[in-house]
């Protein structure tokens, strides 16, 4: 089964609308009733970015084309990828990196902003290079690198980095947190 869309109705629940192609399994098998609950499951974009810094503390930030504020680099995960391995893909696509991976620092869910649903992003401590070496910048999406003092953060990141950056500084041990602020259980 492939989910080709939504069904909007006035006064009654949006429904999904579904296909089945002729090679699909049929409904009535298990592979059939996997394929019917992986289609109509919420997806839920997955982030994968990377926290490096070089021996004076400062944070690496990109300096991106389609967007005013700098960020962490990193990117969306693709389908069947890990969050690890897409944020070393993206690396080595975006900067000419090859990175290593020393682990995860947090995981953060993003509330939907704009016209972006919402998200889950995988923070990883990315082991840092010598600042000085030339990077291979993906002219479509990367303009400029920085390293970045706190000073700099803050006048030049997203709002949602500088959150999630503070927030690290604050609670580095947390591993989850909820629009950038440490989750602290339901009330």
């Amino acid at each position: 089964m492939r989910r080709d869309g939504l069904v909007r109705r006035v006064g009654a629940p949006d429904q999904e609308l579904l296909s089945r192609l002729s090679d699909d399994p049929h409904p009535g098998t298990r592979e059939g009733f996997v394929a019917m609950l992986n289609a109509a499951l919420p997806k839920k974009r997955a982030i994968a970015q990377a926290l490096v810094r070089d021996d004076a503390g400062r944070v690496l930030l990109c300096e991106l084309t389609y967007k005013r504020e700098w960020d962490l680099p990193g990117g969306v995960v693709d389908p069947a990828e890990s969050p690890a391995d897409a944020v070393v893909r993206e690396l080595r696509e975006e900067l000419g990196v090859e990175a290593r991976v020393r682990g995860l620092r947090t995981v953060n869910w993003l509330p939907p902003w704009s016209a972006w649903d919402d998200a889950v992003l995988f923070v990883f401590d990315v082991e840092s290079w010598d600042p000085q070496a030339p990077l291979t910048l993906q002219p479509t999406e990367i303009a400029a690198v920085h390293w970045c003092d706190r000073e700099l953060v803050r006048e030049r990141a997203t709002a949602a980095t500088i959150e999630l950056l503070d927030s690290l500084d604050d609670d580095p041990a947390e591993t989850y947190r909820e629009a950038g602020q440490v989750f602290r259980g339901t009330v």
